[in-house]
C-alpha cells in the first residue's frame, strides 16, 4: 500500500513539475517554437567514419567566428573523417580540435567564420524548468523534444572500469542514439547542457553535461589543447564480495584499493592494496562513482583528506592531488 501511495505521489508531482513548465500559469511551452528558431542554426549534424564503419551525432556551434563546434568525445572517437552538416544541408569537412574523454566532450573545427553560435548558460538549471532537446536522433535532422529538468547531479554507473557519467542534468525530454552532442535548453533559449545519453530502458530518461562544466572544459581544450583532472592514483574496485575475499576485508560500502601507481600522491602518503576509502573531505564514499563525483569537482594541486579503513581500524591521510598523467589514458580503472 505504501508502495502504491508513494508511486501515486510520485507521478502527481511529475505531472505537476510538467505543469509548470509547459504552460500552468507560464508561458515556456508557448515559447518553444520560438526558442527552436533561435537557436537551430546553432545546432549541426556530425557525421564520422571509423574503422569500424559510419556513426553519427550532433554538435552546438561554440564560436561562430572561429568555426568552432562542441560535441561529444565518443561520437568522434577514432573518426577517420569528421562531416559537419548544417542546418540548410551544407556539408563541411571537420577536424577534431581536442577532445576530453572523463567528461565525454570534443571540439571540431571546420573552415567557416560565419556560423551562428549558441549562449551557455553560466549556472546550472533549476529542476522543474523546461527543457528542450535538439539534435539529430537517429538520423532525422533539425528534431526537437521537450520535456523538464528532472533532476540534477545525476550519475550514469560504468561499473568501475571507465570513467562515471557523473554530474549530469536528468531530463525526460526524449534523447535518443544521434542526439549525443546536441543541446538541452532552457526557456531563455540558452544551452544548459550538452546531450550525452538515453536512459537503455527507455525513453523516459534523458542525460546532459551541464553547461557550466562544458564552458570549463572547452575552455581548457582551446587553451592547451587538453582538460586537466585531479588525480590520487589509486587503481580502484567496488567493496564486491570478491574483492573483499581477495584481501580478507568485510565486504560492504566503500572503495577499495587494489594497486597504486608507482610514485603517484596517494603511494606518497603511504596507502596500501587492501585499504577501503570511505570519505574524501568528510564526503561518504560508498562505490567507485562517489569517488569520481569528489574528484571531479576538485584541482590538480588540491589537498583532501583521506579517511580509509586498513585492518578494522579507521585512518585519515592528507594527500596533495596531482594532474591525471595524459600517458595513462582514460580506459583503465585508476582514480
Amino acid at each position: 500500500m505504501r508502495r502504491e501511495f508513494a508511486a501515486v505521489a510520485l507521478l502527481l508531482l511529475s505531472v505537476a513539475l510538467l505543469l509548470a513548465a509547459c504552460g500552468g500559469g507560464d508561458d515556456s511551452f508557448e515559447r518553444i517554437p520560438e526558442l527552436v528558431e533561435e537557436v537551430e542554426p546553432s545546432i549541426v549534424s556530425v557525421l564520422v567514419q571509423t574503422d569500424q564503419g559510419g556513426a553519427q551525432g550532433s554538435g552546438v556551434v561554440w564560436d561562430g567566428g572561429e568555426g568552432l563546434i562542441v560535441t561529444n568525445c565518443h561520437v568522434v572517437q577514432g573518426a577517420r573523417m569528421v562531416l559537419v552538416v548544417l542546418p540548410s544541408g551544407e556539408r563541411l569537412e571537420a577536424r577534431v580540435v581536442a577532445a576530453d574523454r572523463l567528461t565525454d566532450l570534443a571540439v571540431v573545427s571546420v573552415d567557416r567564420d560565419d556560423l551562428a553560435e549558441a549562449e551557455f548558460a553560466e549556472d546550472l538549471p533549476v529542476v522543474g524548468g523546461l527543457a528542450v532537446a535538439l539534435g539529430n536522433p537517429l538520423g532525422f535532422q533539425n528534431t526537437v523534444t521537450a520535456g523538464i529538468v528532472s533532476g540534477l547531479h545525476r550519475a550514469l554507473p560504468s561499473g568501475g572500469q571507465t570513467p562515471a557519467l557523473i554530474d549530469l542534468i536528468q531530463t525526460d525530454a526524449p534523447i535518443s542514439p544521434g542526439n549525443s552532442g546536441g543541446a538541452l535548453l532552457d526557456r531563455e533559449g540558452r544551452v544548459i547542457g550538452i546531450n550525452v545519453a538515453g536512459a537503455p530502458m527507455g525513453n523516459s530518461l534523458g542525460f546532459a553535461i551541464p553547461s557550466p562544466t562544458v564552458i570549463s572544459i572547452v575552455n581548457q581544450l582551446l587553451d592547451s589543447g587538453e582538460a586537466r583532472h585531479a588525480f590520487l592514483g589509486i587503481e580502484r574496485s567496488n567493496l564486491t564480495p570478491d574483492v573483499a575475499q581477495r584481501f580478507a576485508i568485510s565486504p560492504g560500502e566503500g572503495v577499495a584499493v587494489i594497486s597504486l601507481i608507482p610514485g603517484s600522491p596517494a603511494e606518497a602518503k603511504g596507502l596500501e592494496p587492501g585499504d577501503v576509502i570511505v570519505e574524501l573531505d568528510g564526503e561518504p564514499i560508498r562505490v567507485v562513482e562517489d569517488l569520481w563525483a569528489a574528484l571531479r569537482v576538485r584541482e590538480p594541486g588540491d589537498e583532501v583528506e583521506i579517511t580509509f579503513v586498513r585492518a578494522g581500524e579507521e585512518l585519515e591521510v592528507e594527500v596533495d592531488l596531482a594532474n591525471r598523467p595524459a600517458e595513462l589514458g582514460f580506459d583503465q580503472p585508476l582514480s
